[in-house]
């Protein structure tokens, strides 16, 4: 008998803007969303295979373009509850094997991104009362060789994440959410040497959006401030 974190089917997690949502994850989350009754749309740099919800096409590394994006998708709804980050990349390699612009555009997705897009979204938040999930991952808690921008990345995310839970305390909910690795395409663009040699150990995908409809799930005046989630014989955590 298993046990699984299911969200009651009358919470209603609302208007969810949702980055790196046209595959993996973020996918995931929309589709979870679509479930609960609630209303997705995606940023994303790609949105062809979009097809169900709204959807912006825009690079999270661009600031610029992702104040317009959130501020666009926010009007289209008449607003937001929540907002999920789940765009992200990946470069590995030693530190003087990855080029310094393959290096740096990893911390402009994966951080400065989620950045970008958390305070753009703010006022919308502010004015529902609605919560935040940033997704870092547990290499934002365990650091590995031949990972240093992910690493660095994403150790951001979860700092950024706990100081914006304490600047916004009683105005918005910060969720850090921690998922071990997935099995989405994710791993498709590396070179063999740093693919997972065993998927068996990769968690689903909607196993990790169901953990984070959970944290969107929460009453008022109660929140998951941290959730680490992940295969059971996960190999990076702890």
């Amino acid at each position: 008998m298993t046990a699984e974190v299911n969200v009651p089917a009358s919470n209603n997690p609302g208007r969810v803007l949702v980055t790196g949502g046209a595959s993996g994850l973020g996918a995931a989350v929309v589709d979870a969303v679509l479930k609960a009754g609630g209303t997705p749309v995606v940023l994303d740099r790609d949105i062809s295979s979009v097809s169900a919800v709204k959807a912006f096409e825009v690079d999270v590394a661009d600031r610029a373009a992702v104040e317009a994006a959130v501020r666009e998708a926010a009007e289209s709804l008449g607003g937001l509850e929540a907002v999920v980050t789940a765009a992200g990349i990946d470069r590995c390699g030693k530190l003087a094997d990855v080029e310094a612009e393959e290096w740096e555009k990893v911390i402009g997705v994966n951080l400065m991104g989620t950045v970008s897009v958390v305070r753009a979204a703010l006022p919308y938040l502010k004015a529902s009362h609605g919560r935040v999930v940033t997704v870092a991952s547990t290499l934002g808690k365990r650091a590995v060789s031949d990972a240093t921008a992910y690493c660095a990345s994403k150790f951001g995310v979860v700092g950024f994440s706990h100081a914006l839970a304490a600047e916004t305390g009683g105005e918005i909910g910060v969720t850090t959410m921690i998922p071990g690795g997935m099995k989405t395409r994710f791993f498709e663009d590396r070179t063999e040497q740093y693919k997972p040699q065993d998927d068996s150990r990769l968690n689903d995908p909607a196993n990790t959006a169901q953990a984070i409809l959970f944290a969107l799930s929460q009453p008022k005046g109660c929140e998951v401030r941290e959730m680490l989630i992940c295969h059971e014989e996960e190999g990076s955590w702890p």
